[in-house]
């Protein structure tokens, strides 16, 4: 009789060890990661959190030297508005996140250690092949995303060191659960950050498997590093879409800085959670209200193309005057000088933004022209 491998298994042999920056070793035994907030003390044969970090005879080992997944996207899609509009972003993702949201959008490698129908099978890769596809297909920026990029961070330093060196920008997508040791881990290498604040409540974040105060210290962190940081919040009827949630989210925000870009995102029933109702743009179109009113500059509504006003542009914060028109995805118009300004009052708009527009590649997703990786 054949006895087939387990996806664990198949992981486990596409690993490499930790950096060492990442681990502790707390005795003979038992090693601590640091590659996300849960901080996990690992004994020998075990795993953590997230599925995929294990101790091996003393040794953490980690992900490292496959894909779980390759896809062309628009950079407004992961989204960030102030970074490069236009662009063309290669995001790559491996498997396993260290928490386990019931309207995950990306389950199927993000649950894939956890659900037994979040099958998605590894598909081997190097970092020189995956910088290389990324020129071709003339990106200009390199994306650790789909699954949570902190726990699989050696391998995203690995791509985003070849990616910068060929003159590419990096980014993070992530939950933003993050550690001083592992935020100082890939700042030299991440020019680009967006978190996913899920909530402004610990006891939602913890119905997640997480809790809120990593998370709103990775965003401090970050925004001190002078990391381009954009913050989504997915609006869920019921969960986390009270008025006091969002004054209290927003009001977080601005402290840190009025300057970061805030997406208000619609929910629509995905995964296991069925029982909300799909997030209207009325509702969006409030929590954007709250979020201006509470000293936000930069605030968008994403997910319902051309129903949500003017809330897929952007305008300055100081004359009002549009620089990016937007729908959806697709840049309309765009208006910034080569400086980053606005050309009607002269004020800097903070972001990333190039010298000029340089078109837009896609304004939708697509896959890379090649067998070798596929859709997630």
């Amino acid at each position: 009789m054949v006895c087939m491998a387990t996806l664990a298994e198949v992981l486990e042999e596409r690993t490499a060890e930790a950096a060492p920056e990442l681990v502790e070793h707390i005795s003979k035994e038992r090693i601590r990661c640091y590659a996300c907030g849960h901080e996990c003390p690992i004994p020998d044969g075990a795993v953590g959190v997230c599925k995929v970090r294990f101790n091996r005879g003393g040794v953490l080992r980690v992900p490292f030297g496959y894909v779980g997944g390759v896809q062309c996207d628009p950079i407004e899609k992961k989204p960030f508005f102030h970074a490069r509009p236009g662009a063309l972003a290669f995001s790559f993702g491996m498997l396993g996140c260290d928490l386990h949201c019931s309207y995950c959008q990306n389950w199927v490698t993000s649950q894939a250690l956890r659900d037994p129908e979040a099958i998605s099978p590894p598909l081997d890769a190097d970092p020189d092949a995956i910088v290389a596809e990324a020129k071709r297909l003339n990106s200009r920026v390199v994306v650790s995303t789909y699954n949570e990029p902190l726990i699989t961070s050696e391998w995203a330093v690995a791509i985003f060191r070849e990616a910068k060196a060929a003159g590419l920008m990096t980014a993070y997508v992530s939950n933003g659960n993050g550690t001083p040791r592992v935020l100082d881990y890939i700042r030299p290498w991440v020019d680009l950050y967006k978190v996913d604040l899920k909530s402004f409540a610990d006891r939602h974040y913890r119905e997640l498997g997480g809790r809120l105060e990593p998370i709103l210290y990775t965003i401090r962190t970050l925004h001190e590093m002078g990391i381009w940081l954009e913050i989504v919040t997915l609006l869920i009827p019921g969960f986390n879409d009270s008025q006091d949630e969002i004054e209290g989210l927003t009001s977080f925000i601005a402290g840190v800085s009025p300057d970061i870009p805030w997406h208000v995102t619609a929910f629509h029933k995905d995964y296991r959670m069925n029982d909300p109702e799909n997030t209207t743009p009325e509702m969006l179109m409030r929590a954007a209200d709250t979020a201006k009113r509470n000293g936000l500059r930069y605030v968008y509504a994403g997910n319902l193309p051309g129903r949500v006003g003017d809330l897929e542009n952007t305008r300055c914060h100081n004359c009002g005057a549009l620089l990016v028109e937007r729908y959806g995805y697709f840049i309309q118009e765009y208006r910034l000088t080569p400086e980053g300004t606005c050309p009607q009052c002269a004020t800097v708009i903070p972001g990333r933004w190039g010298r000029a527009f340089d078109g837009q590649v896609a304004a939708t997703p697509f896959l890379p022209g090649t067998r070798r990786f596929r859709l997630v």
